[in-house]
């Protein structure tokens, strides 16, 4: 923190006076708003800040940038770190020093930093490096690895002309569309510091809301809400809004309570209700208080490329005039047919009776109620009271009460969530909620819209019940399974293995051989270096053992530490669980956490192959893994010394990914890219089993390929078919689906066999998703391998059906 008086007039009249060179214009980030004032004499925020703006349509990564700062006719410059991304046409905030005075703190920030800008003049660049800038004179604009950068000021170290000089109460904002000219000058413009940080939250240095007499400002929720996504008073502060308080939030950072204005305006486009934040402050408000709000218009995109909340923040100021007033009346929800429109939602024109989140969209801070009961096509997540039920209850339903997901282009739009303000019991798939759930509808990043029950209607189970495969039908028939065990570490408790254990006992009929995602290492979640999982093993083939199965062996390699991805400090991995009174597994040295397993013929003209290491990874230094997990691939004899490869996976997460309520449509799939490069590496593998056995090698892919069955990336990893058989098509289209998210019943694991392995019996065992008391997030499924079916045609038995029935 530099303030005015500090500066050398002698410097400022040398400087003023000469250009620097431009560089080449930056078309994706740029440095979008500088401050140096902050917490000096006058300032309203407490701190210094740069502001950087994402001009594209896509999530950048500036993990390894920095920003820099240097006086104006400084040579060294000061370094702050950056990590994370700024999301698509989003901001970036980093927060620098703070001074003594002020009295508004800056959003969340997105960097921190300790520099002390000027508050006048001086130079801000950023850089794709974390090195510091050195030698570069008055001609950083040019520097290597300098993307942009922004003199302000009397100095000459600028693009082309100096922005306008600063005070403690102005900031240069890059003015316009943040086109980058690079001419400071021309480029940016100084005004009252205003500043947003990649979460959309907006605070401005504009006037603090003032208390006042109690008497109605001007300004009314539906001026505020506007006929758009978008206020169109944003940014500004408003004083006594009146309304009634019809639900408050006490729990969590993001506390407040939704108001609205009994008084309904002529524009049906503009809702009449509105949160009010008080981050992680307790409301004093009670329902049914009739009160004035002050604060500021805020914009807040709970997460990367979801629509914005507007609601109010700021210092908040709240006037009671009356309690045990009646409520608004509740507006009935009634969802048209079609879920959205593509492109920018936020610059386009609203249309309720058309799209579901434009009729949700006009409603939102409002009391609405479901008229009707609905069927719950999620279990209750008792932990935080949400649970997901459909208003159009014939819209793709599965035959066990849920929404299947078929396609991208269908994402179920009779989906609502509900979060019960007071707590909800324990529910799962299929069950009934009565009508009368009633409460005010609101925009968070899980769900997107959702309601926020101060009432919650009647909930009646539906009697769901968990499924189990029937024994095999011939003794040499070869069961594999997979199943994602959700982050088990030797420190869970025993009630966890148990559970888990009876699965792969009662539920899978004790598998041959069985993939397992999700293995943390022995210590879990704490982050010591340690990577061996033994005791995990241990301890869950103990729990086996006692649930009446047999004594596995096991196999996998640990990760090194931390570059696998999952919780940080529990290394998950992959691993083989085997019955060695079935199945044998052919071990061959050298795997190790980086060495890459090959196909190795033979003989050079023999159809007769191996694995160079068993297990091993594969490719496991590919850039495709980064901090994710590498696949393991083992070898297998089983029935007479029949060959079998096995390649468990757990493909990179879906965190990132746009959610389906997102603000430009269709939401961006940024995590798929990886999932492409993933699954490229694995059928190019399995090419190399087929092509150097003749066809001839039976393979299975398996485990938590974290995507869907239509997606690009299960086309690639199966050739679009021809090399690998996804099996989950082989299912009715209504039973697709292992796992739940957002309402929609949907396909992340997979079971895909090479051509091959000729009779098989495949099937999802449904004992984990669809209810509320669970041992796993996902669903396992298993498949047979039938024996004496290498004949044309197949026998009956040897025809493709499910060994999975209810308990």
């Amino acid at each position: 923190m530099i303030s005015a008086a500090s500066l050398p007039l002698m410097v400022a009249a040398t400087m003023a006076a000469l250009p620097g060179n431009a560089r080449a214009l930056s078309s994706d980030v740029v440095i979008s708003a500088v401050y140096g004032g902050g917490g000096n004499s006058g300032a309203v925020f407490k701190n210094d800040y740069i502001e950087l703006a994402n001009l594209t349509g896509n999530p950048i990564n500036v993990s390894g940038w920095s920003v820099q700062y240097a006086s104006a006719a400084g040579a060294v410059f000061q370094m702050t770190n950056l990590t994370g991304s700024i999301p698509a046409h989003g901001r970036y905030l980093i927060q620098q020093a703070a001074g003594a005075g002020g009295s508004v703190s800056l959003p969340t920030p997105d960097a921190l930093g300790t520099i002390p800008m000027s508050a006048t003049s001086g130079v801000v660049a950023l850089v794709t490096a974390q090195i510091p800038l050195v030698g570069c004179g008055i001609s950083c604009s040019t520097a290597p690895n300098v993307k942009d950068l922004v003199g302000y000021g009397a100095t000459a170290n600028v693009e082309t002309l100096a922005a306008p000089g600063l005070t403690n109460s102005t900031a240069a904002a890059r003015s316009g569309s943040l086109t980058d000219t690079d001419n400071n000058s021309a480029d940016f413009s100084s005004g009252v510091p205003k500043v947003t940080n990649s979460a959309g939250t907006t605070v401005s240095a504009g006037d603090s809301p003032d208390p006042g007499d109690p008497t109605p400002g001007s300004v009314r929720i539906h001026d505020i809400q506007g006929s758009g996504r978008i206020s169109p008073i944003v940014g500004q502060s408003v004083t006594n809004v009146p309304g009634i308080v019809t639900a408050v939030r006490v729990t969590g950072n993001s506390r407040g309570f939704w108001f609205q204005d009994p008084s309904v305006d002529a524009d049906p486009l503009s809702s009449e209700g509105l949160f009010v934040f008080t981050g992680s402050t307790s409301p004093t408000v009670v329902i049914g208080d009739s009160v004035l709000v002050s604060g500021r218009v805020t914009e807040y995109r709970p997460a990367a490329g979801a629509q914005a909340l507007t609601e109010l923040g700021g210092t908040i100021n709240v006037i009671k005039l009356s309690g045990g007033n009646p409520l608004p009346a509740a507006v009935p929800v009634a969802l048209p047919d079609a879920f959205t429109k593509s492109g920018a939602l936020e610059a386009q024109p609203i249309e309720p009776s058309s799209y579901v989140l434009d009729w949700l969209e006009i409603h939102e801070g409002m009391r609405v109620t479901l008229a009707e009961d609905t069927r719950l096509i999620s279990a209750v997540n008792t932990q935080y009271s949400e649970l997901w039920v459909t208003l159009k209850p014939g819209q793709n339903p599965t035959p066990r009460g849920g929404s299947v997901y078929k396609g991208y282009d269908d994402p179920n739009s009779g989906r609502l969530m509900i979060v019960a303000l007071n707590g909800a019991p324990a529910a799962n798939v299929g069950s009934t909620l009565a009508a009368g759930t009633t409460g005010p509808l609101d925009y968070q990043s899980f769900g997107g819209y959702v309601v926020q029950a101060t009432q919650l209607g009647t909930i009646t189970e539906g009697g769901l019940k968990r499924q189990k495969v029937l024994p095999p039908k011939k003794q040499g028939d070869l069961s594999v399974a997979t199943y994602n065990v959700e982050n088990l570490a030797a420190t869970n408790p025993d009630a966890k293995f148990a559970r888990l254990a009876e699965g792969v006992v009662t539920s899978l009929g004790k598998p041959d051989i069985l993939a397992l995602e999700e293995i943390q290492d022995n210590n879990g979640a704490t982050n010591n270096g340690v990577v061996a999982a033994d005791e995990t093993l241990a301890k869950f083939i103990a729990a086996i053992q006692a649930a009446g199965g047999p004594t596995y062996a096991w196999r996998s390699i640990n990760p090194n530490n931390g570059t696998d991805g999952g919780e940080p400090g529990g290394n998950i991995r992959q691993v083989f669980l085997f019955n060695p009174a079935r199945v044998t597994f052919v071990d061959r040295a050298g795997g190790d956490a980086d060495t890459a397993v090959s196909v190795v013929r033979e003989r050079p003209t023999s159809n007769q192959i191996s694995l160079s290491v068993s297990p091993g990874r594969i490719d496991p230094t590919s850039d495709a893994w980064t901090s994710s997990r590498k696949p393991l691939v083992g070898e297998f004899l089983y029935d007479g010394n029949k060959q079998l490869f096995v390649i468990a996976n757990h493909f990179n997460s879906k965190g990132g990914d746009y959610p389906l309520t997102a603000a430009v449509q269709p939401p961006v799939r940024g995590s798929e890219v990886q999932r492409l490069k993933q699954a490229t590496e694995v059928r190019d593998f399995v090419q190399d089993l087929s092509d150097k056995s003749a066809g001839r090698a039976r393979v299975v892919v398996l485990g938590d390929l974290n995507d869907y069955q239509f997606s690009p990336a299960i086309q690639t990893i199966t050739g679009n078919g021809t090399l690998l058989k996804t099996l989950i098509d082989t299912l009715p289209a209504d039973e697709r689906y292992s796992y739940l998210f957002d309402g929609n019943s949907q396909v992340l694991d997979h079971i895909l066999i090479s051509p091959a392995i000729k009779g098989y019996s495949y099937g999802v065992v449904h004992i984990n998703a669809e209810f509320s008391d669970r041992a796993s997030d996902h669903d396992p499924q298993i498949v047979r391998i039938l024996t004496g079916c290498g004949s044309d045609p197949l026998p009956t038995r040897c025809l493709p059906g499910s060994p999975v029935v209810d308990e």
